[in-house]
């Protein structure tokens, strides 16, 4: 019997946007096909498509021919890291991060390990949650292998300040930090200490619960750095709750502190990649209308 054709979460349509011509809504519209060739070419059956699901990628959780569940990914092309994040999580091997079960190259599909989608370090309290994150994406840190595929922090600096020139703009009261995240940005990976595999995208929501190991990273965009600049979601991870409180420059210094220490990361390192990555997130909200995560985003950045 023919399955029904897969329907993209809402999510993911309003993210893409009607635009006709842009090759995202391409893809879009050609997701039902590449779904059902999927299905047949690695006999599997469809359960349903996760939902709410993300903002870049469509995941329909399926079950395999010998009964074992399994999820297929299909990532958006020209998303940073989506052309490599099978070659990270090939790397891994279920090392930290969602086991990769098959991958297809032409359609960038992926079969993964399925997770318990709904479960993350989000759910946690603070403190186990950080302290399970940062077990995590210890694992992830690993040397590359000879004739990979990644790009380093350094050859994306000049994107990064272009983009962050761009948007400075629209908040001009800024311009001092916005000034300091540009010069951060240019020299941080100048001077690096180490050259490692890292998520690239790594926070609490990335973390799901698992069966074989409790807690697996997922949704990495794969980039060759130091460790610090992994750890930046981290800190800014719940920064509502900090800015709710009393003394939230206090509390997000010790944040820093706490988790340089506990990972063996420089403390000025991670305080420096933090404050760019503030900005750069403070800024990307500013430019899609939400002025206030924004906001508060660089204000964060000068707590730093």
């Amino acid at each position: 019997m023919a399955t029904a054709p897969i329907e993209p979460p809402r999510r993911l349509v309003r993210a893409i946007g009607d635009a006709p011509e842009s090759p995202a809504r391409a893809w879009l519209d050609s997701l039902p096909d590449r779904v059902a060739e999927r299905l047949a070419a690695w006999e599997l059956t469809p359960e349903r498509v996760h939902e709410p699901g993300g903002r870049a990628s469509l995941l329909v959780l399926v079950t395999q021919a010998d009964g074992t569940p399994a999820a297929l990914k299909f990532p958006l092309p020209g998303r940073p890291g989506a052309e490599v994040e099978a070659a990270a999580l090939a790397r891994w091997d279920g090392w930290g991060a969602a086991r990769l079960l098959r991958a297809d190259p032409d359609s960038g599909a992926l079969l993964l390990e399925r997770l318990r989608g709904g479960v993350s370090l989000r759910s946690l309290p603070e403190a186990k949650a950080l302290l399970e994150a940062a077990g995590t994406v210890r694992r992830l840190w690993v040397p590359p292998t000879d004739g990979h595929p990644f790009e380093t922090l350094a050859a994306r600096t000049e994107t990064a300040v272009h983009l962050l020139r761009e948007r400075a703009a629209a908040v001009p009261s800024a311009a001092p930090l916005i000034d300091e995240a540009v010069e951060l940005r240019r020299t941080l990976p100048t001077d690096a200490p180490e050259e490692v595999l890292l998520h690239g995208a790594f926070r609490q929501g990335k973390v799901l619960a698992g069966h074989r190991t409790p807690w697996l990273a997922v949704g990495p965009r794969p980039v060759l750095g130091e460790r610090a600049y992994d750890l930046v979601g981290l800190v800014l991870d719940r920064m509502e709750d900090l800015a709710a409180g009393t003394g939230a420059a206090a509390a997000a210094r010790r944040r820093v502190g706490k988790l340089a220490d506990s990972l063996e990361v420089d403390r000025d390192r991670l305080r420096a990649w933090t404050l760019v990555g503030a900005v750069e997130a403070g800024l990307r909200a500013v430019s899609a209308d939400d002025r206030a995560r924004g906001e508060l985003l660089l204000e964060f950045g000068t707590w730093l």
